[in-house]
């Protein structure tokens, strides 16, 4: 039998469930390097990959999550499946003459997407960059910090997922733990992730980040209202990454990601790309945008410009 199939236009690789489940017959349990035994309950480990369970089993899988993250944090979790928007394909601004370099983008980002507080896991990094010598790499500092900002002589870029739409993370992923949705948010199922990092290693803009211990949200912090392929609770071993908060964004149309709501001086744009009289769409064509590492055609849709 084919260890490939195909589901919804998309080849699907299952040697993995079942490599491991030979493996399992003879030792009895498994426990993948970095992963938490406690957490290979076998209904969770060998399930089909998400895009191809039927209805009737992502109800099943759903309502096991919610009952374990409920039962963990003392409080009711809710895990939604909600799929892309027809005729809705995100993209995401950045005014680099605004930006202040004020992180709070970043804090709203660990806030809202349960990101683990210790060790310390961040979606958005922010750079620090001389004025003089603009975006030089060699010269960005990430762990700035001055008394007040923004520090004379600098100006600061902030740095996620670009969402690209030729995203080097997935062709190398060896399972399809991860893959671009129709919306243009390139997601990954934490289930299906084996910790291989190839997909870290493939990213140009260091914006996939590893789980190397448990991940550590207090009860009391965590955001109850998750997305089965965004800011639900990480298992140890994974891969996790910026979903322009597809919690959010795919629930409410016309709502943004937190890291652009809390922006106190408007430098975060957020909007449908398909939508000629969408800002983002305004943005693009009337601004003077910068595209990072457009040389390695990954086309980002993540798109810095400069208002004034």
């Amino acid at each position: 039998m084919s260890d490939i199939k195909k589901c919804d236009g998309y080849v699907l690789h299952k040697s993995r469930r079942r490599m491991l489940k030979g493996l399992a017959a003879g030792i009895g349990l498994i426990a993948l390097p970095g992963r938490d035994a406690s957490a290979l309950v076998w209904e969770e480990f060998f399930q089909k990959h998400f895009r191809e369970l039927s209805k009737d089993e992502l109800k099943g899988v759903i309502a096991r999550l919610e009952k374990d993250y409920s039962k963990q944090y003392g409080k009711q979790v809710t895990v939604k499946t909600t799929p892309p928007i027809e005729g809705v394909r995100y993209g995401y601004g950045l005014d680099l003459s605004r930006c202040i370099g004020c992180r709070r983008c970043v804090y709203a980002c660990v806030k809202e997407n349960n990101q683990s507080r210790t060790p310390q896991i961040q979606w958005i990094r922010v750079l620090q960059l001389n004025k003089e010598k603009g975006i030089d790499l060699s010269e960005a500092e990430h762990y700035y910090n001055p008394a007040t900002v923004p520090e004379k002589g600098h100006f600061y870029m902030p740095v996620q997922c670009q969402q690209c739409e030729k995203p080097p993370c997935t062709k190398v992923c060896p399972v399809q733990a991860t893959w671009k949705e129709n919306d243009g948010i390139v997601v990954v199922d934490y289930n299906w992730c084996i910790g291989c990092r190839y997909c870290m290693a493939a990213c140009p803009y260091g914006a996939r980040h590893f789980n190397w211990a448990k991940p550590s949200v207090p009860s009391n912090e965590i955001n109850p209202n998750t997305h089965y392929l965004g800011n639900r609770p990480r298992p140890k071993g994974v891969v996790e990454k910026c979903t322009f908060c597809i919690q959010r964004t795919r629930e409410q149309p016309g709502r943004y990601p937190a890291c652009e709501e809390i922006c106190p001086v408007g430098a975060r744009k957020f909007g449908n790309l398909l939508d000629p009289e969408s800002e983002i769409r305004y943005l693009i064509e009337n601004k003077r945008v910068f595209i990072f590492k457009e040389e390695l055609n990954t086309q980002p849709k993540f798109y810095y410009f400069y208002a004034t």
